[in-house]
């Protein structure tokens, strides 16, 4: 089936099963084992997260005037994309067997992408087997040609003398021909990014709003949209067990409700925990992909709190590992959208009730912030802004995503936008303290059930947000972080600090005046 690129003396293995692809890590991949829980343990190598850097875009005509060229988006050439792609298949040609996967990306039929994916590893064979959605033995007979094709010669460094590629990692897309080349990273999650990056070309085109976000299903119906980068909890407060997980990380909102782009979870597992995070936890069986995770060597259990390979270590797995998935992934409208944010500075309320023009400048916005190390003394932490919680994978400037998203809440007047911040308070990281989950979750329910909607809120200054004034079972007093502090001058310089900094931000990524007003001022 790999004849047309000229790849004729590997044995191909199509959708392989889970077991033969456990088979094939174990004697030709070094390092790759099973857990004690039935999990395959795999190592990406030197590359233990994405490569943006190394990321291109193809500069077309076609495409060229909707791109959002800059620090994310690199242009390339067609002639150096050809060169790469040359570099890939020439690698596949030198391979005794590859494994080729035909999987579907979205569970809505109006808006799924066939992707066909070819790689070397059958860890990274696992991993399209979980990430993706598996079509049935009819779909898969009557698959025909792909959408995009997925190019995965990662163990084969790229060239750097190919012009606009600088390191040995090169991830090029090729928007018009919907093709990725992946070379010099084993990083499994460049695939899945990759399909989301194009999703976020196509989706808009028709009118839909693709998002970096997790979504839940509560008993009545009601639809929760959590957006937020890594880090900041999107992944495990999804995972609830009093409503039904429609994904973890990559959805679209179309005009007939809300669906997944995955058919699996790749959720970080640093210090995951049956305690803290039963669901995911309970997911690493047999199937599940454990990614960078260090074992025992004699009981082969993992240690989910060694971080020396990295502190990136993942798991994927199929949806339905998480009992209550709902399958196919697909929902109705969203009832909440909550913004998440892990503010390290401890400046943020652990929630806040946005207005519609709020909700623009947040979701524009992207904020997180991130420590500036792991190191004892490090205390300084460092704004992140990424632009719809996403802006690696964006291609449209942030705008054109605000703008589907304004669409959607003035069709949906019900819709509530929150953001909830899940860092730090009583001061920045170093000197506070992380926001306890368990307040966290409390919070979450009581936007669930509808009751804190219905509390009364005071004004958060210089930010202008509405905080609430009680939440059940959460101490009021944290509610305005200001309490929390013993310097309150303190706290109200880095308030400012933080709102300069928004200010600054949006500067450089839109000067539209009315949603810019709902911002911070100083």
């Amino acid at each position: 089936m790999l004849n047309e690129f000229g790849i004729n003396n590997a044995e191909i293995f199509h959708n392989a099963l889970p077991a033969v692809l456990y088979e094939h890590a174990i004697k030709f991949e070094k390092g790759s084992v099973i857990s004690s829980t039935g999990a395959l343990s795999a190592s990406s190598g030197e590359k233990t997260g994405r490569s943006p850097k190394d990321k291109r875009i193809v500069k077309h005509p076609e495409s060229e005037k909707d791109v959002n060229w800059g620090d994310v988006n690199i242009p390339l050439t067609d002639e150096a994309f050809q060169q790469n792609k040359k570099i890939a298949l020439e690698y596949f040609k030198k391979q005794k067997q590859l494994y080729v996967l035909d999987v579907f990306a979205g569970w809505e039929k109006s808006c799924q992408l066939k992707v066909r994916v070819i790689c070397s590893r059958p860890y990274h064979a696992l991993f399209v087997s979980n990430m993706f959605i598996l079509p049935t033995k009819i779909e898969l007979e009557n698959f025909g040609e792909p959408d995009c094709i997925i190019f995965n010669a990662g163990a084969q460094s790229a060239d750097d003398k190919v012009s606009g590629v600088t390191s040995k990692a090169s991830v090029c897309l090729n928007l018009e021909a919907k093709e990725i080349i992946i070379l010099g990273t084993e990083y499994a999650g460049e695939m899945k990014k990759g399909i989301f990056t194009i999703m976020n070309y196509l989706m808009p085109k028709k009118n839909v709003l693709s998002m970096h976000c997790s979504v839940n299903e509560g008993e009545k119906g009601d639809v929760t949209v959590l957006l937020g980068l890594s880090g900041t909890g999107k992944t495990t407060l999804s995972a609830d067990p009093n409503r039904k997980l429609i994904g973890d990380d990559e959805h679209c909102w179309h005009d007939d409700g809300i669906f997944n782009i995955e058919g699996g979870c790749y959720a970080k597992c640093d210090h995951l925990s049956a305690e803290k995070e039963p669901e995911i936890f309970e997911a690493i069986r047999f199937g599940s992909l454990l990614e960078n995770v260090v074992l025992d060597p004699k009981t082969r259990e993992a240690d989910y709190n060694d971080l020396s390979i990295t502190e990136n270590t993942r798991v994927s797995y199929k949806i339905n590992y998480i009992k209550n998935a709902k399958v196919p992934c697909v929902t109705s409208h969203a009832s909440n959208i909550i913004f998440l944010t892990c503010d390290a500075f401890g400046i943020f309320p652990p929630v806040s009730l946005l207005t519609s023009e709020q909700a623009l400048y947040y979701f524009m916005s992207g904020y997180t912030a991130k420590v500036s190390g792991t190191e004892v003394g490090i205390k300084e932490p460092v704004a992140t802004f990424s632009a719809c919680f996403g802006a690696p994978f964006m291609v449209f400037p942030p705008l054109k995503y605000a703008e589907l998203l304004h669409e959607k809440l003035k069709k949906n007047p019900k819709i509530k936008t929150w953001l909830v911040n899940t860092g730090w308070t009583g001061g920045s990281y170093g000197s506070g303290q992380r926001i306890s989950l368990k307040y966290t979750r409390s919070i979450i329910d009581a936007i669930h059930d509808g009751s804190l909607k219905d509390e009364t809120f005071k004004n958060f200054d210089v930010f202008n947000l509405m905080i609430p004034m009680k939440i059940n079972q959460v101490p009021s007093e944290i509610l305005d972080p200001r309490n929390c502090w013993s310097n309150k001058e303190q706290f109200d310089i880095s308030r400012k600090k933080i709102a300069q900094m928004f200010i600054d931000n949006f500067k450089k990524i839109q000067n539209n005046s009315s949603i810019s007003q709902a911002g911070p001022q100083v």
